[in-house]
């Protein structure tokens, strides 16, 4: 079945009612409606969102916090809290270069997450050295996890959306059309009723 809130916005994936796919790709319908159900949690809560990734990724992640950010605005609401650790590159290179390149998320973290905040890793591979690190330092902030795709990325984090493609480029397509998703989703939740409700109730 077509996602319930928003069927229309899930047109890469199906067309008259049939997912489009190839015999690799699925994707979780209740997954999603997670990640969604936990962003919306942050925007009521007033929790900070932190987006990263690598190559790619960094980009999706630069979007994804754009996004976010701006087009989910609506007039006299509050505003989603979004920072992509993928942006400060003065800061990103002074830890690479005075630690290592693993550090370059992690060590931003340390100085800005606060517990409750909500960490998102977006990893074409899944398995990126400076993501791993930053969620295993995310966890022990006493942050939520969220994931952007599988390897050892989907067991580090609360919630993941896995995208069951081993073609990279298929794969980063499939992030930036989720998480443009997730944003359109939040803004038309945040629309229609200004007071917390879940996903379903929509």
């Amino acid at each position: 079945m077509p996602l319930r809130l928003c069927p229309h916005r899930l047109l890469f994936f199906y067309r008259d009612g049939t997912l489009i796919r190839n015999e690799h790709m699925v994707l979780s319908e209740s997954d999603i409606q997670a990640v969604i159900e936990v962003l919306l949690d942050a925007y009521y809560h007033h929790r900070t969102i932190f987006i990263m990734g690598n190559s790619g990724s960094a980009s999706t992640a630069s979007h994804f916090t754009c996004d976010l950010s701006k087009g989910t605005i609506l007039p006299g609401r509050p505003r989603f809290r979004v920072i992509a650790l993928t942006d400060n590159i003065p800061l990103m290179t002074a830890w690479a270069n005075d630690l290592t390149y693993q550090n370059i998320f992690a060590e931003q973290l340390i100085s800005l997450a606060k517990p409750k905040d909500i960490v998102i890793a977006t990893s074409g591979s899944g398995n990126s050295a400076n993501v791993i690190k930053a969620l295993k330092r995310a966890h022990e902030l006493d942050t939520v996890t969220v994931g952007f795709d599988g390897g050892s990325v989907k067991d580090l984090v609360d919630y993941c959306v896995h995208v069951k493609s081993f073609c990279i480029q298929q794969v980063e397509d499939a992030h930036m059309i989720l998480q443009h998703l997730v944003c359109t989703t939040l803004r038309d939740l945040i629309r229609v009723n200004g007071k917390y409700f879940t996903v379903n109730s929509y």
